[in-house]
């Protein structure tokens, strides 16, 4: 299996980079090949912006989003954008290793989605979800943050994690047609023992290696829905 690792964390020596690491030897000594982007090492640009394009269909009007249809016909990426998607075109597996900020992912890894999940081949026209452009690849988000696992959930201070992470998982990941497996999530990172943080890499260790016995989250199919994207009608008893 080939393996793209976006690995977000500006600290070298931080426990997300450990569970990068960790992912790395795991899956490698399970013969998988991995690549990994670690956005800050690299000085990741993450602003869009019409220098992302060699040339221009409209010169005078910049819509992002079908300037990059156009320059993935004639070839027009910008080149780190380009060596990004090769990387995620190649993956059968992509891991997403960040900690979380205010509700979200770091503001690299959002330039990142932005400017590498290009309109043209990821998705665009009905191209999304089960139809999306990256159908067929599974995606795995590893994260950490600060929080108590009991601080989450229906009933708690903030809510479910799930709703947290619904823009990535739903909006995003789901929407391109990627297999979305379950979270893996590192709690309370900062102020836990080290005796806690080799726990959760060894979890997450055990989690790369029963990859293939994890089901995906469930998102909507186009075939629950008609040519307008209505609902279909449940067929009465």
């Amino acid at each position: 299996m080939n393996v793209l690792l976006v690995h977000a964390h500006p600290e070298p020596k931080s426990f997300t980079a450990a569970l990068r690491d960790k992912a790395v030897q795991t899956l490698e000594k399970q013969g998988h090949e991995v690549q990994v982007s670690d956005l800050y090492a690299m000085n990741w640009n993450p602003v869009a912006s019409a220098d992302d394009f060699s040339s221009r269909d409209t010169p005078d009007y910049l819509v992002y989003a079908l300037e990059q249809r156009q320059a993935v016909k004639n070839g027009g990426l910008a080149g780190d954008i380009q060596q990004e998607l090769d990387k995620l075109l190649w993956a059968d597996l992509l891991i997403l290793n960040f900690p979380i900020y205010w509700f979200s992912v770091p503001a690299i890894l959002k330039g990142w989605i932005d400017r590498v999940l290009v309109s043209g081949i990821c998705y665009g026209g009905k191209r999304f979800y089960d139809q999306g452009g990256l159908a067929g690849k599974k995606v795995l988000v590893s994260i950490t943050l600060g929080g108590r696992e009991h601080m989450f959930g229906e009933d708690a201070i903030h809510g479910p994690l799930e709703d947290m992470l619904r823009p990535l998982l739903r909006g995003t990941l789901a929407y391109v047609g990627m297999d979305v497996m379950p979270p893996f999530v590192a709690w309370h990172v900062p102020y836990i023992s080290q005796e806690a943080r080799e726990s959760f890499l060894e979890d997450y260790a055990m989690r790369l290696q029963q990859l293939n016995q994890d089901r995906p989250l469930s998102f909507p199919r186009l075939t629950q829905f008609d040519e307008y994207l209505y609902p279909l009608k449940k067929l009465e008893a």
